[in-house]
């Protein structure tokens, strides 16, 4: 069956994916467009791990500003196309991460970016705190590394409970809008700044 460039058109409009999945996703499907919207939701959720390796070079960067000028944020997020920087998912999706970080105040955007020395001092504390429960060794380690899981969860970004909607993290948000819009976003680099308090 052949597929029409205005169908193509159109499947890209909905979906930000790129032309030839559109085009490919609408021949699995003999052309019909709810299905093709469908497949390339479901393809995109398997999709989104291939596609953190590609460059984005094209992106936004948006700024935040909150409680009456107390609270700015500016986050610069990558995608590959410019396309989709101008797609309204992942406007919204830009937006959304600005005042994310204003409201939670994360300081790094991935647990690897956390410094080696700051990850081990946390860690020292956290066994000194478990030791101090007088339980015994072999469980010191377990408790520490419980707790260091939730300083992760303080402290980065991506392991962060989204402000609009707890149950899920922004690396699970962002996976969803990569399987959406089928290309690969990267959260480049964030300042948050508040009123009277160093960086």
């Amino acid at each position: 069956m052949a597929i029409s460039a205005k169908d193509v058109k159109e499947l890209r409009e909905q979906t930000g994916a790129g032309m030839m999945d559109c085009k490919k996703a609408l021949s699995q499907v003999e052309g019909d467009l709810g299905e093709a919207v469908k497949l390339l939701r479901t393809q995109g959720l398997a999709e989104a791990v291939k596609r953190s390796g590609r460059a984005t070079t094209e992106g936004l960067i948006e700024s935040y500003i909150h409680a009456g000028g107390k609270i700015g944020v500016l986050i610069e997020v990558g995608c590959e196309t410019d396309f989709v920087a101008r797609n309204e998912d992942f406007r919204s999706f830009v937006h959304d991460l600005a005042m994310h970080v204003a409201a939670s105040a994360p300081l790094y955007i991935k647990r690897e970016d956390v410094p080696g020395a700051e990850a081990e001092s946390e860690m020292a504390i956290y066994r000194e705190q478990a030791k101090a429960t007088g339980k015994p060794d072999d469980i010191l380690d377990k408790i520490a590394s419980g707790k260091m899981e939730k300083y992760y969860q303080q402290v980065c970004l991506m392991e962060q409970p989204f402000v609009k909607d707890d149950k899920m993290t922004i690396e699970q948000l962002m996976g969803e809008l990569v399987s959406r819009i089928g290309e690969n976003i990267e959260i480049k680099r964030f300042a948050r700044f508040e009123l009277g308090k160093e960086n």
